[in-house]
């Protein structure tokens, strides 16, 4: 077997390398670089039952109606049953006064967990403005509202596949200062052993002003610079990671997104992560610059058209935790199995 052989798909990453991707820990060494962001820690010792807690209602006393009480908006945005609203005795006071705080210096924000945001939650909320939050009602109700950020919440899912058995963390609100900004010049970038080795859109739109003759060399120009300039040392020169940036206007700087693990659970986007292996070990030979990847028609297999944003998460938890670790055919009879129990069990 050839040395190339044993280079496995993933690398063998440790509990560091997760808690470095936690926004508190990266964020303090790019906030130049980033968008203004507050990190409120510790939390209400109460926060995390709250979001673990049935139904999706607000805290007491989180809107932002002069005499406190629960408005009409607050009501119809909560979803649950009448019990869970009924008996909810939630009420965060001080986190309130410091998100509003936030708020107001900000104008609105963006929230986010350790490393979770609540981007497939955009239904709960009054506004057509992407995760746009202007009171603690809309922090929270975005966060509750999220099947993603329960990966924050539960530390098996979060540092699931790392040997530590007992990561001890805990639970931080990131309130991001929120402002409109054009998704087709975000971009994902492959980091593996301190190499840059790949780089694709973040958005799985076709724009056809991406596929210029020039423009997959200029993306490519402009991070490696910038990554090799201000991220590589600072973060870490033999790190693997996963890092999303957004190119301003006119392609020659950039802003840091987020930091997300070099793992299976992090999309891999218009690349598979056999094909990062592959490349990774092209990148040993020199000389090597990093695979660039767009959306070269509207007709690409990636390419979404009129589809919702994150409409693969559109599915019941129960059915996203059978498909783990199982192929298209493996999951569809493990689907039929567990319907064909259910629908017995209520016979």
């Amino acid at each position: 077997m050839s040395a190339e052989e044993n280079i496995p798909v993933f690398p063998d990453l440790t509990i560091q390398d997760i808690f470095n991707c936690q926004i508190s820990s990266w964020y303090p060494k790019f906030s130049n670089i980033s968008m203004k962001t507050t990190i409120i820690r510790p939390l209400p010792a109460a926060f995390r039952e709250y979001l673990q807690a049935d139904g999706v209602f607000p805290p007491i006393g989180s809107n932002d109606s002069e005499d406190g009480q629960e408005s009409d908006d607050d009501i119809e945005n909560s979803s649950g049953s009448d019990e869970s609203l009924l008996n909810n005795t939630f009420s965060f006071p001080d986190l309130d006064k410091t998100i509003r705080t936030v708020i107001e210096d900000y104008g609105a924000v963006f929230p986010k967990l350790n490393w979770s945001s609540p981007k497939d939650a955009q239904w709960i909320l009054s506004t057509s403005e992407f995760l746009r939050c202007s009171s603690p009602a809309d922090v929270y109700l975005s966060l509750k509202a999220s099947d993603f950020i329960h990966h924050d919440l539960d530390p098996t899912s979060a540092f699931e596949g790392i040997r530590d058995p007992n990561p001890v963390y805990d639970l931080e609100l990131a309130l991001r200062k929120w402002y409109h900004f054009d998704r087709s010049r975000e971009m994902r970038c492959f980091v593996r052993d301190g190499t840059l080795i790949g780089i694709c859109q973040r958005d799985a739109v076709y724009y056809d002003f991406l596929f210029s003759s020039s423009m997959p060399e200029t993306i490519m120009q402009t991070i490696q610079t910038f990554w090799e300039r201000d991220i590589r040392d600072q973060y870490g020169s033999t790190s693997s990671y996963v890092v999303d940036v957004l190119l301003t206007r006119d392609f020659k700087r950039l802003h840091i997104v987020d930091f997300n693990p070099f793992i299976a659970k992090t999309d891999p986007l218009l690349f598979t992560y056999d094909e990062l292996r592959t490349i990774f070990i092209a990148s040993r030979e020199s000389p090597f610059a990093p695979v660039v990847r767009i959306i070269d028609n509207p007709a690409h297999p990636y390419a979404n058209v009129n589809a919702p944003r994150y409409q693969h998460n559109m599915v019941p938890l129960d059915a996203l935790a059978l498909s783990h670790g199982r192929n298209r055919a493996d999951f569809a009879n493990a689907l039929a199995e567990a319907v064909k129990g259910a629908n017995s069990a209520s016979a």
